[in-house]
C-alpha cells in the first residue's frame, strides 16, 4: 500500500473534513459539501468522549495518526482527512470551545475543566497516502468488519463503491475480511435500495432511514427473492438492477410495505418480523391481500399465509 510511514505534522486549519465520507450517508455527501456542513452532520459522533481524551492524555495519540491524501477540493489541493474525521471533527469542537463558541453546556463544560494543551491544534499527526484506494483496505477492515464497525447502510454503501469500481465479491471479501456471500448480499441490498429510489414513483429517501437492516435481512428470505425475482447469486454487472424491469409493481408494493409512505406505516416494523414477512411472500393469498388493501395489516397477513390448518392449531394452542 502507498500510504507514507513518515509521519508528519499539520495545524487544523490545513487539515480537511471528507464530504466524501461514506458515514455521513450518502444523501450528505458531495465535493460541494462545505466543511460547516460536515462539521453539523458529525457533530453526534461522540465528540466530546475523544476531547476528554485529548485533555487527559495530555494530546493526540501518535500512533492515531490520521490517513491523508493530497486532491482537489474546492478548487484546490488540500489536504483531505480519508480516515480520522471524528478526531479531526473533535479537535475542531474542542478549539471553538477554548475559543468562546459553544456547540453545546457539554462542550463549555469541557473547555473550563482544564487549559488547552500546547500544540494540539498546530501539530496534528497525520501519514499521507497517494491515493484513497490506498487506503481502502484498511478502511474495510476497520469499519466494515474491524473494531469499530459502520451501521449496516454503511458497509453496503461501501461495498457498492469498491465493487462499482470494477473489483469482484472476493476480491472485496479479503480486502474486509468478511464472507462472500455477506459482501454479495450487502451490494445487492444497496443496489436495490438505490433501484427503489430510482424507479419507484414519489419514493422519498427518508421514508427508507435508518431501514437499511430490514431490507438487508428481508432479501435473505426465499419469500422476497420469489416475489422481487432477485437472483441473489448475481455477479455484479447482472445485480447492478437485481429486480428485473417487468417486475417494477412488485418494486413498488415491496417499497410500501418495508418503508411505508408519508400516510401509512410500515407493514414490516421491526427486524424480528422480517423472517415471517418472507412467509407472507411465499404465499399466493396473502400477496393478494397485500396488493389490494390500501393498509394492510402484518397479522392478518401472516394468517393468511399460515391458511386454515395453522390458524386452527392456534386458536386450539391458545384454548388450552
Amino acid at each position: 500500500m502507498a500510504i507514507s510511514k513518515k509521519l508528519q505534522h499539520a495545524t487544523i486549519d490545513q487539515l480537511y473534513l471528507d464530504p466524501m465520507n461514506p458515514r455521513l450517508g450518502r444523501h450528505n455527501t458531495g465535493r460541494d459539501v462545505t466543511q460547516a456542513q460536515v462539521l453539523k452532520l458529525v457533530k453526534s459522533w461522540t465528540l466530546d468522549e475523544l476531547a476528554l481524551s485529548y485533555l487527559e492524555n495530555e494530546g493526540f495519540w501518535t500512533h492515531e495518526a490520521l490517513l491523508v491524501v493530497k486532491e482537489e477540493l474546492y478548487g484546490e489541493p488540500k489536504l483531505v482527512v480519508v480516515e480520522g474525521n471524528r478526531r479531526l471533527a473533535a479537535l475542531k469542537y474542542l478549539r471553538d470551545a477554548y475559543s468562546g463558541h459553544f456547540a453545546s453546556r457539554k462542550w463549555e463544560t469541557i473547555s473550563t475543566s482544564a487549559e488547552p494543551l500546547p500544540n494540539l491544534f498546530s501539530q496534528v499527526p497525520y501519514l499521507l497516502a497517494d491515493t484513497r484506494e490506498d487506503i481502502q483496505a484498511f478502511l474495510g477492515f476497520r469499519h466494515v468488519t474491524g473494531i469499530k464497525p459502520w451501521d449496516a447502510d454503511k458497509k453496503a454503501g461501501f461495498i457498492a463503491k469498491l465493487i462499482d469500481q470494477g473489483k469482484t465479491y472476493e476480491q472485496v471479501m479479503r480486502m474486509i475480511g468478511s464472507k462472500t456471500p455477506t459482501v454479495r448480499r450487502l451490494y445487492i441490498a444497496h443496489r436495490l435500495l438505490l433501484q427503489i429510489e430510482n424507479s419507484v414513483e414519489d419514493f422519498d429517501p427518508g421514508w427508507a432511514a435508518n431501514r437499511f437492516a430490514v431490507l438487508y435481512m428481508s432479501v435473505g428470505t426465499e419469500g422476497a427473492k420469489r416475489y422481487l425475482h432477485i437472483d441473489i447469486m448475481a455477479e455484479p454487472e447482472a445485480a447492478r438492477v437485481p429486480v428485473p424491469k417487468e417486475h417494477r409493481q412488485n418494486l413498488t408494493h415491496f417499497a410500501r410495505w418495508l418503508f411505508g409512505t408519508d400516510d401509512i406505516r410500515p407493514l414490516v416494523t421491526d427486524t424480528r418480523q422480517v423472517s415471517d414477512f418472507g412467509k407472507i411472500l411465499e404465499s399466493k393469498d396473502a400477496v393478494q391481500y397485500l396488493e389490494h388493501t390500501p393498509n394492510p395489516d402484518f397479522e392478518v397477513a401472516f394468517r393468511t399465509a399460515r391458511g386454515d390448518e395453522a390458524e386452527t392449531t392456534r386458536y386450539v394452542e391458545e384454548a388450552a
